[in-house]
């Protein structure tokens, strides 16, 4: 309810906010079922209604200035016609016949001063309701805001008509055209201007609608030509792709176009192209976790028989048995605990490195003898260039599994190419890290390996590999704190060259 002063009491002006709010949100989920193309034909049909709207508005209000100055015009031609008779004299029917060509009840000219009335009707108890003066039309030297404020004036005037009532007199007073400066002023009703104002109207409107039409159908057939369909299009795309998106025949095929729609349809088939790749490839780790799973098992237990039956081998007496013996032991150790952790490559939490200040030459020594290098037929020469007290600061046993994978790798591309080559290993300590090198003089690596060089089942090169040796290389040089690296490769000697620097516990910190 309202106060005595005319206030909104709170409760009612927030019913009213909230009914305000209500409104606009059924506005939106109306407007919110509509597609696309229905919004897009909607809002263009609108927009094309409000500029038809702000063309009306000045357009009406110019035709009812130009009809008002044709009756002054009108009401001027028939004050000369009445001046013109005998004596000044009208008579009766000629001034009726005179005023309704004119339209008008009262005509009266001024001239030099003097105002002079040529025609009238009988008006007694009619009022006159309203006076609109349209000199400023012809006047000169008007400013430009002056100018302004007239022409608003004319427009709200013009409105008017259409809400105030037919039965009104008004006075019209102007400087029509050829008039040599004389002002006519007229009284005349309102109807027939109103009458004349609502069928120009309505045929503003028909046309209007007519353009609005045409407009709309021609920007609406357009915009869903260059936005709309390929819009569609993508998001078709999209829900079809994540129906199934390990099948490769549903990443989208991009068009010519080299709009941002074009470079949008681009972007999408590289997204959708790589997505496929990586389920692709947790598919292939899911399924090699399975097989490993099932074999791990057995493996085990074949290299536990293996390891029982070879510690009955340190009891011959054979100084060749007793060389070898410790190796073997070692070996088949170190396979289990391989086997062991098979399945931990590619978890989130990787066992740390067990630390410890050991000589690197005798763990050289021992990957060149698990490997047989040198060869005896001469394939693979080994060179080890790291002096017998540099000591490095790592977890044996995966230092040894780097090596072990990386020189494998060097020997199998040399094996490969059938091509006699070396292997050198060097390390030098710079400081609180060592150094190493690993190369090799074989036929060195191809763009595809170098692409994607440290990454599982992406960087092998040989039929059959699994491209894990370098991923898992990598995997345990990081834990250490320490880099892996591809040095650029010689142009001159072809071959492999890598990198890799193992901090002390104290520098990795």
């Amino acid at each position: 309810m309202a106060r005595d002063n005319g206030q909104i009491e709170p409760q009612s002006a927030g019913l009213i906010a909230d009914g305000r709010a209500a409104v606009r949100q059924r506005l939106a989920r109306a407007f919110g079922r509509f597609g696309l193309s229905g919004k897009l034909l909607a809002l263009t049909v609108l927009f094309v209604l409000l500029a038809e709207v702000v063309i009306f508005v000045p357009s009406i209000a110019n035709f009812r200035s130009t009809w008002l100055n044709e009756r002054l015009s009108a009401a001027r031609l028939a004050a000369l016609a009445a001046d013109a008779t005998p004596d000044g004299t009208v008579p009766e029917k000629l001034r009726e016949e005179l005023l309704r060509t004119a339209r008008v009840k009262m005509v009266t000219v001024k001239r030099d001063d003097q105002r002079r009335l040529f025609l009238s009707e009988d008006m007694e108890g009619e009022p006159i309701d309203a006076e609109y003066d349209l000199r400023p039309m012809t006047a000169e030297g008007m400013g430009i805001l002056d100018n302004i404020a007239f022409r608003l004036r004319l427009v709200k005037d013009a409105i008017a008509v259409f809400f105030l009532p037919d039965k009104r007199l008004i006075r019209v007073i102007g400087t029509p055209s050829m008039t040599e400066g004389q002002v006519v002023d007229v009284v005349m009703p309102q109807e027939p201007l109103r009458v004349a104002m609502v069928k120009y109207g309505l045929n503003v409107l028909w046309l209007s609608i007519l353009i609005s039409a045409l407009a709309g159908g021609l920007v609406f057939l357009t915009l869903r030509s260059l936005l709309i369909d390929p819009l569609m299009r993508l998001t078709r795309n999209m829900l079809h792709f994540s129906a199934k998106p390990e099948d490769t025949s549903r990443i989208i095929v991009p068009s010519d176009r080299v709009d941002e729609l074009g470079t949008a349809e681009r972007e999408l088939a590289q997204m959708q192209s790589e997505l496929n790749q990586i389920l692709a490839q947790k598919s292939r780790l899911a399924a090699l976790g399975l097989a490993v799973s099932k074999i791990n098992h057995d493996l085990r237990n074949m290299l536990s028989t293996a390891q029982l039956l070879s510690d009955g081998v340190t009891s011959i007496p054979d100084p060749r048995v007793q060389r070898f013996a410790p190796k073997l032991i070692a070996t088949l150790d170190r396979a289990i605990a391989f086997c062991n952790d098979t399945l931990k490559f590619g978890r989130a939490a990787e066992a740390p490195p067990r630390r410890e200040l050991m000589l690197l030459r005798p763990l050289i020594d021992e990957v060149g003898e698990g490997l047989g290098l040198p060869r005896a037929d001469g394939l693979i020469s080994w060179t080890i260039e790291i002096g017998p007290a540099l000591r490095v600061d790592a977890d044996r046993d995966q230092l040894y599994r780097v090596l072990s994978n990386m020189a494998r790798n060097a020997c199998q591309a040399i094996e490969a190419a059938a091509v006699p080559a070396e292997i050198r290993i060097a390390a030098t300590r710079h400081g609180p890290s060592v150094t190493l090198v690993i190369a090799d003089s074989g036929p060195g690596l191809p763009e595809i390996a170098r692409a994607h060089l440290f990454e599982a089942f992406q960087g092998s090169t040989r039929r059959g590999g699994s491209g894990l040796g370098l991923a898992i290389a990598n995997e345990l040089v990081a834990a250490h704190g320490g880099t892996l690296t591809l040095a650029d490769p010689d142009v001159a000697n072809q071959g492999t060259v890598f990198t890799m620097v193992i901090p002390d516990r104290s520098a990795s910190a």
